[in-house]
């Protein structure tokens, strides 16, 4: 069976700046990966890579074994990648239901079953975005993405600058999407969390993987992300 997503022996970055070095890691169907590194290392620059914002100096990006390569963004979303970013980047001036309906497409995942996963965003249906708290910002950012009904969703540091209890929340999101089948690539700083969502963390340093811990071993590796991390 051919990986979700597969990562060759990346370089990019953008234009003649180089980011990533030889970057190369895989995503089984199904499986949760986090990607867990200082700021600054060049995790976002990864995810960039894979929606095809940077510029590929080396190595090949695929997904479900098809090259990416040469697929510009739009088409990339159309091959079944969802993105959602660390900005959340909803639309301020467009209500719940309209910044759900921008991108939506047919397919298992309805407004329905997102209102189902975050009944906030059914109360708040006519609310524009920028009248959205922070989480519910987050929780339109997530809904919006699958409604695109993606087969792989990349996220982008989906707890930064959120309450503890909307942290649970979208913990219990990310859990329910593993049950649904849902392959995700995340970046993630606190990797407490991550170790609550993720099958493997891969270790990112001054743009390259330098290290590759499952989840099972993580506990007995704290000394070693102490260190990656700087904590």
């Amino acid at each position: 069976m051919a990986s979700a997503l597969e990562l060759r022996h990346v370089s990019a970055g953008y234009g003649e700046t180089v980011v990533l070095e030889d970057i190369s890691l895989t995503l089984a169907p199904g499986e949760h990966v986090s990607m867990i590194g200082r700021n600054g290392v060049g995790k976002t620059t990864l995810l960039a890579t894979v929606m095809g914002h940077t510029t590929l100096h080396a190595g090949e990006v695929t997904l479900g074994g098809a090259s990416l390569n040469r697929v510009p963004v739009f088409r990339r979303a159309l091959r079944g990648l969802g993105f959602v970013p660390q900005e959340r980047e909803i639309f301020p001036s467009l209500s719940v239901r309209e910044n759900l309906e921008v991108g939506a497409r047919p397919g298992p995942w309805t407004q329905k079953r997102v209102f189902e996963l975050f009944p906030n965003l059914a109360i708040r249906l006519s609310n524009m975005g920028h009248q959205l708290s922070g989480g519910e910002q987050q929780m339109l950012a997530i809904g919006r993405a699958l409604l695109f009904n993606p087969r792989l969703l990349v996220m982008d540091e989906p707890t930064e600058g959120l309450a503890p209890v909307i942290v649970q929340q979208i913990g219990r999101t990310i859990e329910r999407l593993k049950q649904d089948g849902f392959t995700i690539l995340l970046v993630e700083q606190n990797f407490r969390f991550a170790a609550t969502v993720a099958d493997r963390h891969y270790i990112v340093e001054h743009g390259k993987v330098v290290d590759m811990v499952p989840n099972a071993a993580l506990e007995a590796s704290m000394d070693k992300l102490h260190d990656y991390l700087g904590v």
